[in-house]
């Protein structure tokens, strides 16, 4: 008890300073409550604040005008659903785009995309500027300007021929070819041309498709008297085994696509079908057929 006590006991200088630190305390406490301390002499210039303001809000808009994606000119017939995405389509306006070309249709103009698709007017407007249809679309050539085969005896526009009544596309010259209507010097020229560059000539009438200027009815009309009968031969490549080298030996399949498709067959632990390439990533939808030429699934 008397140790206990001890600790409560001071002597008298002791508390002289505790007195003294309670008062400097309470003294301390008066002032923070009572004495203001803030600056009433602070003064901003609101002209060069604003001036600042306005450069900070002019490199926001540089900056975000380098950010911007860059949209170049592009046939809306190939909407692919990822670039439909990047363009701001909706699932519904890409599915009705795409049911449109499942049916070996065309759109030939703005206004047709609207109606298929059904895009606000809005959306339109920023994309429409951007669309690049077909030479032949944009500038078709006057009638005068087109030879009319179908009274001449080379041409039966209603008749269907059979296998072997068509000549063989790989060995058919120019002037051959000028005889289906629709086909003038220009075009009979460059499918002999896309034809020279592949040793061996076509592999398949598919690949008629990918020559510029040549629509759908001009290519039923030739593939109605000529077919490849003596196609290029080639090794296909294994799909589900190949490399990313062995890939981009494939025509229209750059070493992006290949990147892709592996890691597409990689998730999903093989392809099914060669039809299941449409869901790989920026893969050229509208090539398909022509890419297919070159694959199997073993």
């Amino acid at each position: 008890m008397n140790k206990l006590k001890s600790h409560f006991v001071f002597s008298r200088n002791q508390r002289n300073g505790i007195f003294l630190l309670l008062a400097i305390i309470v003294i301390a406490e008066c002032l923070y409550f009572f004495i203001d301390f803030s600056s009433k002499d602070i003064h901003v210039d609101q002209k060069e604040l604003a001036k600042f303001r306005n450069e900070v809000d002019s490199l926001k808009l540089v900056e975000n005008e380098i950010n911007k994606p860059v949209v170049y000119p592009f046939n809306p017939n190939y909407i692919t659903d990822y670039k439909g995405y990047a363009l701001g389509m909706s699932n519904d306006e890409i599915d009705r785009l795409l049911h449109f070309r499942k049916q070996d249709k065309w759109i030939n103009s703005t206004q047709q995309f609207q109606e298929v698709t059904k895009v606000s007017d809005s959306l339109l407007n920023v994309l429409s500027p951007y669309f690049k249809f077909p030479e032949w679309v944009t500038n078709p050539r006057p009638k005068s300007d087109w030879v009319d085969y179908s009274k001449s005896d080379t041409y039966k526009s209603n008749t269907l021929k059979a296998f072997a009544q068509k000549a063989d596309l790989n060995k058919a010259t120019a002037e051959e070819l000028q005889r289906v209507n629709g086909i003038g010097v220009a075009l009979s020229d460059r499918i002999v041309k896309y034809r020279a560059k592949f040793t061996g000539g076509f592999i398949s009438d598919i690949q008629l498709q990918d020559i510029y200027g040549l629509s759908p009815e001009v290519i039923e009309r030739i593939t109605n008297d000529f077919t490849v009968k003596t196609p290029r031969a080639i090794e296909k490549i294994n799909l589900n085994t190949a490399t990313r080298d062995q890939l981009v030996t494939i025509q229209f399949v750059d070493y992006e696509i290949a990147h892709y498709i592996i890691e597409y067959r990689t998730l999903h632990e093989g392809f099914k079908s060669l039809d299941e390439m449409a869901k790989v990533k920026n893969f050229p939808v509208q090539k398909i057929e022509i890419i297919k030429l070159y694959l199997a699934l073993n």
